[in-house]
């Protein structure tokens, strides 16, 4: 099976720094939906795992949280893809969990959930604490300059052996390409 991890804001859609806290605020990065169709096209199991501390700051509520993820499951599906599942960690910093990046706790989770192998397992982000989190668990950390990409790439601290694209639609091609010449 072919699974990849995708962080939502920042590599799906646009980020905020006041957060993304409704429907109309989360907005897709141009190119990301088609590159979620042409993974699954390809026959990619995708993956959402997203840092949601909204929630625990009481800027939005589940219900706000759900709305907006089904605008992005029907957006993909309308584009021809699909989003297998999506995990996310409600928790703020000072909660001091292990499924809020850079903790591996989601990835663990999604690699249990889908019978995966960790090594190798590809993970797309824009932040230091999603290559944190993929390294951790041994899998391949991703880095795209949407979102806060080029703030990350700019601090000069990536884990070792990580790729990095312009967005998520490069980084798919990439993904794409390399597993059907393997």
């Amino acid at each position: 099976m072919k699974l990849v991890i995708l962080d939502r804001d920042g590599v799906i859609n646009q980020d905020r720094d006041d957060f993304v806290k409704s429907t109309m605020e989360w907005v897709p990065i141009e190119h990301s939906l088609e590159a979620i169709a042409n993974l699954t096209q390809a026959g990619w199991r995708v993956v959402v795992a997203t840092n949601q501390s909204g929630i625990g700051r009481g800027l939005f509520d589940m219900h706000a949280l759900n709305a907006m993820h089904d605008k992005m499951h029907r957006l993909v599906n309308q584009a021809g893809g699909r989003i297998d599942a999506v995990v996310i960690c409600p928790h703020t910093a000072n909660d001091r969990c292990k499924c809020r990046k850079p903790e591996p706790g989601m990835i663990l989770e999604i690699v249990e959930r889908f019978n995966a192998k960790v090594e190798g397992l590809p993970m797309i982000g824009d932040s230091q604490r999603d290559l944190e989190a993929i390294h951790a668990a041994g899998g391949q950390p991703i880095l795209v300059r949407t979102g806060k990409g080029l703030k990350t790439l700019a601090q000069d601290s990536l884990p070792p052996g990580t790729r990095v694209f312009d967005d998520l639609y490069d980084a798919a091609g990439y993904l794409i390409q390399h597993s059907s010449s393997t």
